[in-house]
């Protein structure tokens, strides 16, 4: 036994893998796994045979001992996890499907987790798609447990690296046939992949299987999908190694870090629209659809339209030609029934939302009639056009949308102006690119405009805009934009800002940080350039470079300086400080930081010392001079009084110009801070001088309208005093017409009281006065009678008669052929006009005495007992003709507003 062992010990891994016993295979297994351990790297030579021949782990998966099983499903994860990405493309494909029939549904807790585990690798170490490819064919497997295992590892996989990495879809179409099985461990382990597939799309998932469900199965995914509805968003606890190594080459601040995961992290969101395979809806349109749309009944458009939202309602359509239907579409927007529109922005939207970015060349015919159909006052109507106006901005893009929606945003419609100003504020909280600063330039002035807006809607809107805006750029940059508003529009705008939520957001970090890159590109020139007018100080620096380098270095050029003061420096001094400018430089760059070795610390300071040498030039001269007389009593004297003379004497110029440098870049700094703040305070005046100028132009244009209302007003009132005057006028001419008519009825009423009253009339004082009822005296009656009787008769008859002759004439009476005027007033037939027309005041002048015959004598005393008769008639209709023309007379003053006089 020992001899068999110590055989089997020798053999090679390969060979034992496949021995007949099972104790020599399982440990074959184990010391593979620890072979692969202790690899330095996946090129080690031990992976080599099993790359070489995949299926020694097909038969370690499938080994018929369990315990051998186990220990070969465990070297396989070890091999995998140390042998790289050629191990696992190499061996993918002939243990994928022995791990799912034998590991997973293994009845050891250790293989499955193995098998699993081998499955995830498998995952990690490529892409995920051929993996999913060979476990989705044991979907189908006829034994019941395989497909619940493989349901299960389903699960761990989505639950390890999420939607995002793996494609759900092929899964997504084979799970409704799992909910169908009928095996109840197959419908539970269905339903916790359901409810992982939840976790990661939520309600994106239910458009692929959800109607291929029972409602009893419906009802119990739901309540399962309520129970980790509040749970937060799921994240990916697996990554691959392409994943792994592109996260460790990322750089690491932490803001570019913050920056990657909020992008890392929205995405996770799949809608249904990813998840969909594309369908061919435009075969579907019926082939006379325009003839449809233009036909003269509204109920046959709308019966059309809504044809065309049923067949465009899925949730991908194919790209096509839409063009005709997009142009009917149009056209149903300027439609006069409202059910029609409606109707043709429901199909606009699924249409959009199907076809996303290709529907954006179809964008330019259909968003301006959909944008002006917007001032229905209607909420249906409103939020369909407002649904339909958000799917075309998702196709497309804010800066393919912006140009009409700012068009719209001026125009006159108020109703137009706020559902724009909706739109605007949704597409700039949910696009992801942020507007460039033209854009942002535009879209600022039309929100500044809405502020002004009389509307309070629009008033809020537009600081909504604003606040938006300035989410997505920063307070910073928004600034400028701001200038010139007052503090309560900056503060609303302030209060939308805090409350906004935007997807973009402006990076303007990029630029900055390439401008600095170039900077010390340009400095370097400009070094070179300092360089080349310091060579016209020859004096200067062979001092320093004769303390810095030897004794015997400055003596040379102190012997030229002497010689020839004008043609010894340029020989010399482009020889020897030719090769020793260098070192001269760096020194007096570095002695006014304080210390050597600091000399090439920061590359700006010999920008900046570049001009200070030409800009002195003139005051060093002396002190060249001096400097030059100092050499020369060096050269005379011993060497260590020259070394000893130097020092002091060489960097008082260095210092002095880098002091002064320094003096006057502060002050160069000084002067620009003071600008800049005299330019803010300018600005800032400016705009407050531009918003008194905006105030008292508002200020003159109201009281310019208020003096045209006034003059309006005081015209009115000008032409309602003549109009008054002129019915007060007619009035005193009315009332005097009325005041003659009724003193004519009072005489009129006297007379015919005075002919019923005999005592009144027999007095005898009244026989000889003049007639008061504007009856003509008649003094021949009275003179040719002797009794007072018959002249009485007489006389009340002709009074009677005069009486009766007036009324005639001013009311119309009938009883003018009765009671002849001839026979009584001769006068008056003579004159042709009664009392009241004659001036008299209503008297007639008396008749000539010859006039008066005994013929009217008889005629009245023969008429005495008929007129006794008639004159009570007379009185009683005199009486009610007077109450009547009384009434009348009160009725006219009440109507002219005229009081009783």
């Amino acid at each position: 036994m020992a001899e068999v062992e110590e055989d089997f010990s020798s053999l090679p891994l390969p060979d034992r893998f496949q021995h007949k016993v099972w104790k020599v295979r399982k440990a074959a297994y184990e010391d593979a796994a620890k072979q692969f351990e202790i690899t330095p790297d996946e090129h080690d030579p031990a992976f080599r045979p099993f790359i070489q021949d995949p299926g020694l782990w097909k038969g370690a998966v499938l080994d018929s001992n369990v315990a051998a099983q186990q220990d070969g499903i465990a070297a396989l994860c070890a091999f995998l996890k140390f042998g790289g990405r050629e191990g696992c493309t190499r061996t993918r494909s002939h243990t994928i499907s022995a791990l799912v029939e034998k590991g997973l549904s293994s009845t050891r807790a250790a293989t499955k987790a193995s098998a699993l585990e081998a499955i995830l690798l498998y995952i990690e170490l490529d892409t995920p798609g051929p993996v999913i490819e060979d476990l989705l064919p044991a979907l189908a497997h006829k034994q019941p447990k395989i497909i619940a295992a493989t349901l299960a590892a389903l699960t761990a996989v989505f639950h390890n690296y999420g939607c995002k990495t793996i494609d759900p879809k092929p899964v997504l179409k084979i799970l409704p046939k799992a909910f169908g099985h009928a095996d109840k461990n197959v419908r539970a382990e269905a339903t916790n992949l359901a409810v992982e597939f939840y976790r990661w799309l939520r309600e994106a998932m239910k458009p692929m299987f959800w109607g291929d469900l029972k409602p009893t199965q419906q009802t119990d995914m739901e309540a399962s999908f309520e129970k980790i509805k509040s749970e937060p968003a799921p994240k990916q606890e697996r990554f691959l190694r392409s994943q792994q190594a592109a996260m460790s080459r990322a750089p690491p601040p932490g803001a570019a870090a913050a920056e990657e995961d909020e992008l890392e992290e929205e995405p996770v969101e799949i809608d249904a629209f990813d998840l969909a395979e594309p369908q061919d809806v435009l075969s579907k349109i019926p082939a006379d659809f325009s003839d449809q749309l233009a036909s003269t009944k509204w109920k046959e458009r709308k019966d059309a339209l809504e044809a065309l939202f049923a067949t465009l309602n899925v949730p991908r359509i194919k790209d096509g030609d839409f063009g005709e239907v997009a142009r009917g579409l149009a056209k149903s927007m300027k439609d006069a029934n409202i059910a029609v529109v409606t109707q043709a922005a429901q199909c606009t939207e699924v249409l959009a939302k199907g076809m996303r970015k290709p529907f954006g060349k179809y964008r330019s015919i259909i968003m301006g009639p959909i944008m002006e159909r917007m001032k229905e006052k209607k909420a249906t109507v409103q939020d369909a056009l407002g649904a339909a106006l958000d799917q075309v901005f998702l196709a497309t893009s804010l800066t393919d949308c912006l140009e009409e929606t700012l068009g719209f945003l001026a125009h006159k419609n108020p109703q137009v102006k706020e559902g724009t100003m909706k739109f605007l504020v949704m597409a700039l909280r949910t696009t992801r690119e942020a507007p460039s600063k033209p854009e942002v330039a535009s879209i600022v002035e039309s929100a500044k405009k809405l502020l002004s807006e009389s509307g309070e809607v629009l008033r809020s809107g537009g600081a909504e805009i604003l606040g938006t805006v300035m989410k997505i750029m920063g307070e910073r940059a928004m600034g400028p934009h701001l200038e010139g508003l007052d503090e309560i529009r900056k503060v609303k705008i302030k209060e939308f800002f805090e409350i906004a939520e935007v997807k973009a957001k402006d990076k303007p970090k990029p630029p900055p940080q390439a401008a600095p890159r170039a900077a010390p590109a340009a400095a370097a020139p400009r070094k070179v350039v300092g360089k080349k007018p310091a060579v016209k100080k020859p004096a200067p620096p062979p001092s320093q470079y004769a303390q810095e380098a030897a004794p015997l270095a400055p003596q040379p050029t102190a012997r030229s300086i002497p010689g020839s003061k004008l043609g010894g420096p340029p020989k010399s001094g482009l020889a020897t400080p030719g090769g020793g400018l260098k070192a001269p430089m760096k020194r007096t760059l570095a002695g006014p930081g304080g210390a050597p070795p600091p000399n090439l610390a920061s590359p700006r300071r010999p920008i900046s010392q570049a001009p200070p040498p030409m800009e002195e030039e003139a005051p060093p001269p002396p002190r060249i001079g001096l400097g030059r007389g100092l050499a020369g009593r060096s050269l005379a004297a011993k060497a260590p009084a020259f070394n000893a003379a130097p020092p002091p004497a060489s960097p008082p110029p260095n210092s002095g110009m880098t002091a002064v440098e320094r003096a006057e870049l502060e002050e160069l700094r000084l002067d620009k801070d003071r600008l800049l703040r005299q330019c803010d305070e300018l600005r800032q005046e400016k705009s407050r001088l531009n918003s008194e100028v905006q105030e008292l132009k508002n200020q003159n244009a109201q009281l310019i309208e208020d003096h045209t209302r006034d003059v309006l007003s005081i015209k009115a009132k000008e032409t309602q005093l003549v109009r008054a005057r002129s019915d007060c006028e007619a009035a005193e001419a009315m009332c005097g017409q009325l005041r003659r008519e009724m003193e004519r009825l009072k005489r009129a009423l006297t007379s015919a009281e005075r002919v019923n009253s005999p005592p009144a009339i027999s007095s005898p004082t009244r026989d000889g006065s003049s007639d008061e009822a504007g009856i003509y005296r008649d003094t021949g009656m009275y003179s040719g009678q002797d009794n007072g009787r018959p002249a009485y008769n007489s006389r009340a008859r002709m009074s009677f008669n005069s009486a009766l002759s007036e009324e005639k004439e001013n009311s119309g009476d009938a009883y003018a052929t009765q009671y002849g005027r001839s026979k009584l007033s001769p006068d008056l037939g003579r004159n042709g006009r009664t009392s009241a027309a004659s001036g008299s005041g209503g008297r007639n002048s008396p008749a000539p005495p010859s006039y008066q015959s005994t013929r009217m004598s008889r005629d009245t005393s023969a008429d005495g007992s008929r007129g006794d008769n008639n004159g009570v008639e007379s009185w009683k209709r005199a009486a009610e003709v007077t109450s009547a023309l009384k009434a009348k007379i009160e009725q006219m003053k009440a109507r002219q507003g005229l009081s009783r006089p």
